[in-house]
């Protein structure tokens, strides 16, 4: 089959309103070119849009409250709970720093009977215990509690933390 007959049988190579350029490779780049009398457009046509255009109404619109109005139900509404809330837990509230709450470095370093009375005060819940400083049985509560702040204060080497650490006998 010879190209003449291929161009008719595909409609022809070239576009509407263009012609083959003679001396170019037919489907090459140049190959065509706008026929004669035939422009350029300088601007390019508009698209019709996919959506029809909203038509302005004849009768203007009633304004829109600011505040909706509220509908009154017949039946309680049930709330959709995803997820339990977490409760926030309040910052616990410090006493000031007194003699009468605190002891001095030299005399143990730690809060006083007074002082521990006044923090459960501000914070009522607190499990806040003064120290364990006397003879206790092995494996009693005030044991456990000494063991475990013992080992809880061991890197604390600072002048008050060792007064503490003494005061607890550990």
């Amino acid at each position: 089959m010879n190209e003449n007959n291929q161009d008719q049988l595909l409609g022809g190579r070239c576009w509407k309103g263009y012609e083959p350029t003679p001396g170019v490779k037919a489907y090459a780049k140049g190959s065509c070119r706008l026929k004669a009398g035939k422009r350029k457009r300088s601007t390019p046509r508009k698209r019709k849009r996919s959506t029809p255009r909203k038509r302005k109404r004849s009768t203007p619109r009633k304004r829109k409250r600011s505040t909706p109005r509220k509908r009154k139900r017949s039946t309680p509404r049930k709330r959709k709970r995803s997820a339990p809330r977490k409760r926030k837990r309040k910052k616990s509230k410090s006493i000031r720093r007194s003699r009468k709450y605190y002891r001095s470095t030299a005399s143990g370093a730690g809060m006083t009977k007074a002082g521990v009375a006044a923090y459960r005060k501000a914070n009522p819940g607190s499990k806040l215990r003064t120290a364990v400083t006397g003879k206790v049985k092995p494996g009693s509560k005030n044991a456990a509690r000494r063991r475990s702040f013992c080992a809880r204060s061991r890197g604390w080497t600072g002048p008050r933390g060792k007064a503490a650490r003494r005061r607890w006998k550990c």
